[in-house]
């Protein structure tokens, strides 16, 4: 029941977010309509290149709407400076195609949607100020239902609850369907499919090299810098403890002493540099488990909502697992925050990330502060990470990983 609510209150941000674009649409149509009229008198030919600019800009408000919400739309080249090379432009050719169909079906299924929660809480609360209504007049958004008596209003009421119950299992479908002409028609136009694919696999894959080139240093510091070093004092002490045995037992046997509690001190170290890998709660707990015992160690108040119904490939939950604690790293160095809340879901074959802190605001990847070290890791998997932080705050960093691979 609880996920339902989340998605149904994802679909009425989705559908107030196209109804506001879809306005925008109503907006770019008849200002398009009034160019069409006055280029059949000879007079408009010139503003089209313009209106057609005008008609982009508002698709691109869609795409960005779109990528929000699911995979990302790539907008096309920039609108053609003479009229009759836009006219033959096939993106702007589906832009005109989708303006309306946005501009009549988009604003009317947003309505809709938002009308949902409104007939909901006026009905709900009928019973509450019902005989403020004059006798005889009908019930609000029931023109046929006359609610002179209590419990007349508390039928209205009842009404207000199947409006909740249609949000609930409708408002996805009204989202998608709202949201279809758009990934229809203004995504990439057929055929430019295949070489966009290839162009962000092959940045993907130079993002993942990076990601196993700095892991690679990562690990390979932490065994020079310490293990090895460790290991080395513990030779030299060893070679030293046989040769002070001839002479003063109790010398030598102080450096066996010390020689093992560095032989211990690199073990500690070897281990967590295997953690740092592959955490070895991923295998013991699950990804659920491994995340509760990091909130559980974080010095924030910090809340988890986890919903994951499967298990992911180990590659994934690993980096889900990173991305997790070096947000949570972040905002206990850097953001000021007095709270912390971290939400992980699975939505059809994608995992879904969300961490947010009420700080300060104004994370910056090129600070150093370990965020771009996240997006090498979730590019490195073919995944999209987004990042939200204006000044004064609050933060949150969404990350969306493909769940089998």
């Amino acid at each position: 029941m609880r996920r339902r609510m989340r998605i149904a209150v994802d679909a009425l941000e989705h559908l107030v977010g196209g109804l506001g674009t879809s306005i925008l649409a109503i907006t770019g149509l008849f200002w398009l309509l009034g160019v069409v009229v006055l280029s059949l008198v000879g007079i408009g030919v010139p503003l089209i290149p313009g209106a057609l600019g005008v008609v982009r800009s508002i698709a691109d408000r869609e795409r960005g709407r779109l990528s929000r919400w699911g995979p990302g739309i790539v907008g096309p080249a920039p609108v053609p400076d003479r009229p009759l090379a836009a006219l033959r432009d096939p993106a702007v050719r589906r832009e005109l195609a989708w303006l309306p169909v946005h501009a009549f079906f988009g604003f009317a299924t947003g309505l809709f949607g938002l009308s949902l929660p409104l007939s909901a809480l006026q009905s709900l609360t009928f019973p509450f100020w019902y005989h403020l209504v004059p006798p005889g007049e009908s019930a609000p958004n029931l023109p046929f239902w006359n609610a002179d008596t209590l419990v007349e209003a508390i039928g209205v009421a009842l009404v207000g609850v199947g409006w909740l119950v249609v949000l609930l299992v409708a408002g996805g479908r009204l989202a998608r369907a709202q949201a279809w002409p758009g990934r229809r028609l203004l995504g990439p136009v057929p055929g430019a499919d295949l070489s966009l694919r290839v162009a962000e696999l092959t940045a993907t894959r130079a993002a993942a090299l990076d990601a196993h080139a700095a892991e690679l240093r990562r690990i390979e510091r932490s065994l020079h810098d310490g293990t090895q070093n460790r290991l080395v004092a513990v030779t030299v002490l060893l070679g030293a403890a046989r040769r002070a045995f001839d002479r003063d037992p109790a010398t030598g046997a102080e450096l066996l002493d010390r020689a093992q509690q560095a032989a211990e001190q690199a073990l500690g170290e070897l281990r967590t540099v295997v953690r740092g890998i592959l955490p070895p709660v991923l295998d013991d707990r699950g990804l659920a488990g491994a995340l509760d015992g990091l909130v559980a160690g974080c010095a924030l108040p910090c809340s988890l909502d986890v919903d994951l119904p499967v298990r992911c490939a180990v590659s994934v939950e690993a980096t889900a697992y990173f991305v997790v604690a070096e947000a949570l790293t972040n905002a206990v160095k850097h953001s000021g925050a007095t709270s912390v809340t971290v939400s992980v879901r699975i939505d059809g074959d994608k995992l879904m990330i969300r961490v947010g802190d009420d700080g300060q605001g104004g994370a910056d990847e090129s600070a150093g502060s370990g965020l771009a070290g996240i997006r090498r890791r979730v590019e490195a998997h073919d995944g999209r990470f987004t990042l939200t932080s204006p000044a004064g705050g609050p933060t949150t960093m969404d990350v969306e990983l493909p769940c089998g691979s």
